[in-house]
């Protein structure tokens, strides 16, 4: 688009296109459940840079070589697709299956002992606390976790507005750990994004009280990862932020403090 907006002559007319092209493309995936609205505002920076890019390469092309007075739109057109499906055909041949393994770790201090805080995490009836920035645009938020059997090979299923994540507990030590391996999982528009491992560690401190560690262990198949891994752990980060204030909450309704 980028490319075809460089070469046109008509500016205003070519601008106001790429800008009708790109709100409808969104919004097709919005409304088919494709993607989210935190990943197309996320996508958003990259995609505006690739069509500045486009931009670039036709003025330049323009300014130092030999250009025709009359345009071609076909070819104009046919050109960037051309070179974008053989982009993307490269860099799945590259890739192939490749996928990078991320572990996000949040922890919280609570004035409680390890085995009211276990307790209180392993079963959640219903998580209502403020949402952070992401949730409150379109980020999965959990609603409630529901455990069948405490004990190794029982099933613990979180149930999101718009999906569920399905565990199975692989280690278990009461008010110590609670490690569990995710065996299946459906949120809409998270086709890039695996879940691996959920795990919670209890520590008991000094002071009485119990240091709470939540690590989140995933893939992605998203590129460039300079860029993605952080909005990535950020948006984890703040799933975990979510559940820590409605432990907290939970908490002190139970036990009065």
């Amino acid at each position: 688009m980028g490319y075809t907006l460089g070469k046109s002559t008509i500016k205003t007319l070519s601008l106001w296109g790429l800008i009708l092209s790109l709100v409808i493309f969104f919004t097709l995936l919005l409304a088919g459940g494709l993607e989210g609205m935190v990943c197309i505002l996320l996508a958003m920076p990259l995609i505006l840079c690739a069509v500045a890019i486009g931009v670039l390469i036709k003025y330049l092309l323009i300014k130092f070589g030999e250009s025709s007075k009359k345009e071609n739109l076909g070819k104009n057109a046919l050109f960037p697709l051309c070179l974008f499906l053989a982009i993307g055909f490269g860099e799945n041949q590259a890739m192939g299956d490749q996928k990078d393994e991320i572990e996000v770790k949040s922890s919280i201090v609570l004035p409680y002992s390890p085995m009211q805080v276990y307790n209180m995490i392993k079963s959640v009836d219903t998580l209502n606390a403020e949402k952070p920035f992401l949730m409150k645009l379109d980020l999965p938020v959990p609603q409630k976790c529901v455990l069948d059997e405490e004990k190794v090979g029982g099933i613990r299923t979180c149930y999101f507005e718009g999906g569920q994540i399905i565990e199975r507990i692989t280690a278990l030590q009461k008010g110590k750990i609670l490690k569990m391996d995710v065996i299946d999982y459906q949120l809409t528009g998270r086709k890039w994004l695996g879940f691996k491992e959920a795990i919670y560690l209890f520590e008991e401190l000094e002071s009485g009280e119990t240091k709470m560690t939540r690590i989140t262990t995933y893939t992605s198949k998203l590129y460039p990862r300079i860029y993605w891994e952080s909005l990535e752990k950020i948006g984890i980060e703040q799933e975990h932020e979510y559940v820590f204030k409605n432990l907290e909450k939970d908490l002190k309704n139970a036990y009065h403090h």
